[in-house]
């Protein structure tokens, strides 16, 4: 082989090298942090969790303006959350929720086929257990990315928790004030009551500013949110709770 080509050999042979270290450091990382994932979801389909990854990026955005901020959250175990506020989660975010596995690929569909109207992102199709994954773990960046990862970890949860399990999680960690977190807080702050003692309309309430949690304070229900509040009321009696 002239002396050329040999030398052409040995880097290609060399950069190959690098490339297959690379990729396998690659995947290593990829399967260390999936693991850590799972790890966590384990745990917690046993053990209730302190905080979630949203919650701390908020009490952070918090101190920003008042160092001393703290965020409102007291845990509610499943039996002490009013079924009227299950039923009117469920009415609102996730109709299919007892049957799917994680994901309504119906209305996945749908709203791509809205945006492609569109031209832009006007709809979305979360689960409740894809909106879960995200409060647990993820940031609130919008990236290719990022949705994989929530698809992953969706499926995590559903293939070791329970249903009820996962709507129990989703109820005591999603927002429902400017760092209101969970359906006790929730409860308080809004009604001046317990979770369990929340009524069908009270819930409905909680259920319709879910999208847009921080603009909604005690009793501030506009034209829109109670057109929401009639129509999620209207849907409670055939939503389907585990």
């Amino acid at each position: 082989m002239p002396a050329g080509g040999g030398r052409v050999f040995r880097v290609a042979r060399s950069a190959w090298k690098v490339f297959c270290y690379s990729l396998g450091a690659l995947v290593i990382a990829v399967v260390a942090v999936q693991s850590w994932f799972y790890a966590h979801v384990l745990w917690w389909r046993l053990f209730d969790p302190a905080s979630t990854a949203f919650m701390e990026a908020r009490v952070e955005q918090l101190r920003g303006r008042d160092p001393k901020a703290k965020l409102a959250h007291r845990w509610a175990d499943y039996e002490r959350i009013s079924p009227q506020l299950k039923r009117a989660v469920v009415a609102a975010e996730d109709a299919k929720f007892v049957g799917h596995d994680g994901f309504d690929w119906e209305a996945i569909s749908k709203a791509i086929e809205k945006n492609e109207k569109k031209g832009r992102v006007v709809s979305g199709a979360s689960t409740i257990s894809q909106q879960l994954a995200k409060n647990l773990f993820l940031s609130g960046e919008r990236s290719w990315l990022r949705k994989g990862q929530e698809a992953v970890i969706t499926w995590m949860l559903e293939s070791t928790m329970s249903k009820q399990r996962i709507l129990e999680l989703y109820l005591n960690f999603a927002e429902w004030g400017d760092g209101v977190f969970g359906a006790e807080a929730a409860a308080r702050y809004h009604f001046g009551t317990s979770a369990a003692g929340l009524n069908a309309t009270q819930a409905a309430f909680l259920a319709a500013i879910l999208p847009s949690p921080r603009r909604y304070g005690p009793g501030a229900i506009t034209p829109y949110v109670a057109g929401r509040i009639e129509t999620i009321l209207a849907r409670m009696p055939a939503a389907q709770i585990p």
